[in-house]
C-alpha cells in the first residue's frame, strides 16, 4: 500500500516522503481500515516537527482523523493508532473508538465531524456552559477547529464574533454565519468587540491560537466570562495575569478533549450520538475547502502549518 512515513522530524513538506509499504497488522483490539477519507490537522504538522505531546516511534504515518471502512463493510470515523496514522491506504484504528459514520455526510465530512467538533462540544458544553443568549467570541474562526466552534455556538443560540486574519478569511467565516467578523490583521480586535457588546465585553471566548489573541481575550471577556484554552496554533503559550483574572472576575478553561477518550469514553459516544443528530438536522455541516488525492497530502500539511488554509483540507487516498 502507499502510505506518508515521517523518517526524521522536521518541516512537514520536506520530512513527509510517500513510499509503498506492507499493510500495518492490528494488534488486540485493533482494526485495519481502508481510509476512505483522512483531514488534516495542526497536530498533524505538529508530530511532523516533533513538538506533540505524543511522539510515535519513527518511521510513522501523521494523520489524527479518519473516516475509513472495516473489514466487515462499515463505514467508521476514528482517530488512528499511531504510528499508523491516516494519511496512507490502510490505518488501524482501536475498535473501541471506531463510531459510526453519519448518513447525512459524506466521507470527508464525516472525517471532519470528530476531533474538531469533539473539542468543540466538550469546550462550549462542558466546560463553559454556554447558553443561548450568550455571546461567544471564536479566535481563528474560519479554521477547521474555529469553524465547528461557530457553528456548534450558532447550534446553540449564541451570538457569534469571530477573529480571522485577512480579507478571505473574513468572508469565509461570513458565510459560516458569524454575527460579527473582525479581522485582526487590519481592526483593533478589543476595541470592536467592546462596541458591539456596548462596553460590556463577551461571555464565552474559543482560543486555538494562544499568544497575542489570549491577551486580547482577557481584555474584552465579561464579568464572569470564560476562556476556553483549546490550543497554540500561534505557537506561543501565554502565561495568564491570575491577577487580572481574579480582579476581573473570569474563568480559564482547559479543553482537553484527548481526556475525555481515556477517562470518560461514554461521554465521547454521547457527544457522537448528539453531533450526528444536529448533522443530520443540517445545524453543523463540516467546512471542506478542499478534496485532495494522496499525493498532494505533504503540501497539505504544510499549507496547515503555516496557517493558509480555511476549513478542512481532506486527503481521499
Amino acid at each position: 500500500m502507499r502510505a506518508w512515513r515521517v523518517h526524521s522530524t522536521g518541516e512537514p513538506g520536506v520530512a513527509m516522503r510517500l513510499e509503498e509499504v506492507d499493510r500495518p497488522v492490528p494488534g488486540p483490539g485493533q482494526l485495519l481500515v481502508r481510509v476512505r477519507a483522512a483531514n488534516i490537522n495542526f497536530p498533524d504538522a505538529l508530530l511532523c516537527r516533533g513538538q506533540y505531546q505524543i511522539r510515535p516511534p519513527l518511521p510513522f504515518t501523521p494523520g489524527v482523523e479518519l473516516c475509513g471502512e472495516t473489514p466487515d463493510g462499515r463505514r467508521i470515523i476514528g482517530t488512528p493508532a499511531l504510528p499508523h496514522g491516516g494519511l496512507a491506504e490502510y490505518a488501524l484504528v482501536d475498535a473501541a473508538g471506531a463510531l459510526p459514520a453519519p448518513g447525512s455526510l459524506d466521507d470527508a465530512e464525516a472525517a471532519a465531524l470528530h476531533i474538531g467538533y469533539q473539542t468543540g462540544w466538550f469546550a462550549l458544553h462542558r466546560r463553559a456552559r454556554l447558553a443561548a443568549g450568550e455571546t461567544l467570541l471564536v479566535h481563528a474562526a474560519a479554521g477547521g477547529v474555529g469553524s465547528a466552534a461557530v457553528q456548534l455556538g450558532r447550534a446553540a443560540g449564541a451570538r457569534v464574533i469571530g477573529v480571522v486574519s485577512g480579507a478571505h478569511k473574513a468572508q469565509t467565516a461570513r458565510e459560516l454565519g458569524c454575527d460579527l467578523v473582525v479581522d485582526r490583521s487590519a481592526e483593533d480586535v478589543v476595541a470592536i468587540v467592546k462596541e458591539a457588546t456596548a462596553g460590556r465585553g463577551v461571555d464565552v471566548v474559543y482560543d486555538p491560537v494562544g499568544g497575542e489573541a489570549h491577551t486580547q481575550s482577557a481584555k474584552c471577556v465579561a464579568f464572569e466570562g470564560r476562556i476556553l484554552v483549546v490550543g497554540f496554533a500561534s505557537g506561543t503559550v501565554p502565561a495568564p495575569a491570575l491577577n487580572h483574572a481574579l480582579l476581573k472576575n473570569y474563568g480559564i478553561l482547559g479543553v482537553h478533549w484527548g481526556l475525555y477518550v481515556q477517562k470518560d469514553p461514554e461521554a465521547v459516544r454521547d457527544c457522537h450520538a448528539r453531533l450526528t443528530e444536529l448533522a443530520a438536522q443540517g445545524a453543523i455541516k463540516p467546512l471542506i475547502s478542499e478534496r485532495i488525492p494522496l499525493e498532494g497530502a505533504a503540501d497539505a500539511v504544510q499549507r496547515v502549518a503555516d496557517g493558509t488554509t480555511t476549513g478542512r483540507l481532506t486527503v481521499l487516498p
